[in-house]
């Protein structure tokens, strides 16, 4: 490593950290319809937003109306999407006369962006016209993230409020999410992404000669708001194929910092979010402490195990150097590495580089990343309200060793909330487990799969994981788009997205409804070191005892046959 990776991965934590706290309590004061720098701009849009859909802003929901609200929203979406890219051939802004989807492709797809996993089995700029990329992909990403925001406000209100009966306003929450949270930050990213050369454009995709004499068709279109919104919403699907590999999504060093750190900048602001929320800051440094120990074990044994010399290659005339196959060269390996990592903490699943090229230890690292709920910072709002549950199971198991009734910031733990714990904690193994084992028994969705022994059975591991975890960042090598795969990980991006969204907010309904307790000199306390490092081993405890024994018979034997 030289002084430009370190310089790199400085930017970086810099660029993440610094405005957290700042934007965390700026996303406090918009979601609570407080007073912000933007309201005399943005108030009147709000209020306009409200008067056409018949939004009484005013009026609250049970948590029983407020998960009608969000899924009858996220269903609306999906089914406009999936019409969308069916009927693709026959709408416009289609310079390129582009055909409608395959059904199941189109279910596949539709699925993806709705629950905002982005898991794409396409080339985007060889399937998908304009107006499939801005209608139905960029509104996807819109919408999808501030679902995932709206959901950990209401758990948020669930534990700081005392007695309530209500969580907020799905709608409202909605629409302050977008018009407040994401559009700004967008609209300055994709500014500076054009600035440093990604196009935004409705122009016909442009034909070049090559040296060889051969026609190439160079592809634009209205990339940089996509993928402006693709990372700073944690969605990451890309407007080109090969995603943020390509130069046109990715064009220099300073676009890459700038993407790299948008993918976990409103996720670590969340953090601080949620510690206004409850009126203790305190939580928010333990669990940013906790996400932060977790990302660094990831991240530093990833960085060592790709600066490792390849054993099939070792010849001791010849200096060995960090294997170049499957990074981005432009950037270094240092750069695909920290992508690497920070996609598959946050739920995003943008790449820089070939995951499949990833040697063993790193492919690990990203995969138990994803594993463990994707809670290292996560999704907007996902990854937090799932670090949230992770929280209050370590609480319940400090309950119990010391012999009190689990409590957590004033409210005790009963048998509702640990049964609806214990129904998260199923998620994972269902949609990744159930669905990959069915997918591996089965000789012809098995097919899929390029390579022989371990790295073949990562590649279909990845798949259903990424899946599972709404995730959308691809291992390579799996040939993802049939008839069976496109069904399957749509299920298990459905079972990944709600078998979360629909406890949370059962939990955070019941927390709302009770009295908060006075935390006294006896109460276990949750902003210490101590808890700190009892959540960070709860979480890879319970990572661990699901997933090790498919690890082994993938990344670990493979790490374990090298050389030999």
């Amino acid at each position: 490593m030289h002084g430009y990776d370190f310089g790199l991965i400085l930017a970086f934590f810099a660029l993440v950290l610094v405005p957290a706290p700042f934007l965390g309590r700026f996303y406090y004061r918009v979601m609570e319809g407080q007073r912000t720098w933007l309201s005399p701009i943005l108030s009147p849009v709000e209020r306009g937003c409200y008067r056409l859909a018949g939004v009484d802003a005013t009026v609250e929901q049970s948590w029983q109306k407020y998960t009608l609200a969000l899924l009858a929203f996220n269903l609306a979406g999906f089914v406009l999407l999936f019409a969308i890219l069916l009927l693709q051939g026959y709408l416009p802004l289609n310079t390129d006369q582009l055909p409608g989807m395959e059904w199941t492709q189109a279910f596949n797809t539709a699925v993806s962006f709705m629950t905002n996993t982005n898991w794409q089995s396409y080339s985007g700029e060889a399937s998908l016209s304009y107006l499939s990329q801005m209608v139905g992909l960029t509104v996807q990403n819109f919408v999808s993230a501030a679902t995932g925001l709206a959901v950990l406000v209401a758990l948020c209100r669930g534990i700081g409020r005392k007695s309530a009966t209500t969580l907020g306003n799905f709608w409202v929450d909605m629409t302050r999410a977008t018009l407040y949270g994401l559009l700004p930050l967008c609209l300055l990213l994709a500014l500076l992404l054009v600035w440093q050369g990604v196009p935004q454009t409705f122009a016909h995709y442009v034909h070049g000669l090559t040296l060889q004499g051969a026609d190439q068709v160079i592809p634009l279109g209205p990339a940089a708001s996509q993928i402006a919104i693709k990372q700073l919403g944690t969605n990451g699907g890309g407007f080109f194929g090969v995603n943020s590999a390509h130069p046109f999504e990715n064009p220099t060093a300073w676009s890459n910092l700038f993407e790299v750190a948008s993918i976990i900048l409103i996720p670590a602001a969340l953090v601080f979010t949620f510690g206004h929320y409850v009126k203790d800051l305190r939580q928010s440094r333990a669990i940013i402490a906790c996400m932060l120990a977790l990302f660094l074990i990831g991240g530093a044994t990833s960085l060592w195990a790709e600066y490792q010399p390849n054993p099939a290659l070792d010849n001791p005339a010849v200096e060995q150097t960090a294997p170049l196959e499957g990074k981005e060269t432009r950037f270094g390996t240092t750069a695909t590495v920290l992508w690497s990592v920070t996609t598959t903490a946050a739920s995003n699943g943008s790449v820089n580089g070939m995951h499949d090229s990833l040697n063993p230890l790193s492919g690990m690292v990203s995969l138990v990343n994803m594993m463990v709920g994707e809670v290292i910072f996560g999704g907007v709002g996902a990854g937090l309200y799932g670090m949230l549950l992770n929280v209050l199971i370590a609480v319940f198991l400090a309950g119990l060793m010391i012999g009190r009734t689990p409590e957590y910031l004033g409210k005790k733990l009963g048998a509702r909330e640990v049964q609806l714990l214990v129904a998260t904690l199923l998620v994972m193994p269902v949609s990744v487990l159930v669905l990959g084992a069915v997918a591996a028994s089965l000789p012809g969705p098995a097919a899929a799969v390029s390579n022989p022994g371990a790295h073949g059975f990562s590649q279909l591991l990845y798949a259903y994981t990424s899946a599972g975890a709404n995730n959308g960042s691809a291992f390579a090598g799996f040939g993802a788009n049939t008839p069976f795969h496109n069904l399957m990980l749509g299920l298990g991006m459905l079972i990944g997205r709600f078998g979360y969204i629909l406890p949370v907010l059962a939990l955070a309904g019941s927390l709302a409804l009770k009295k908060t307790a006075p935390i006294g000199q006896n109460s276990f306390p949750t902003h210490g070191p101590l808890f700190v490092t009892l959540l960070t081993v709860t979480i890879l405890l319970v990572g661990g005892l699901t997933f090790l024994p498919t690890l082994a018979l993938g990344p670990i034997a493979e790490h374990l046959s090298m050389g030999f």
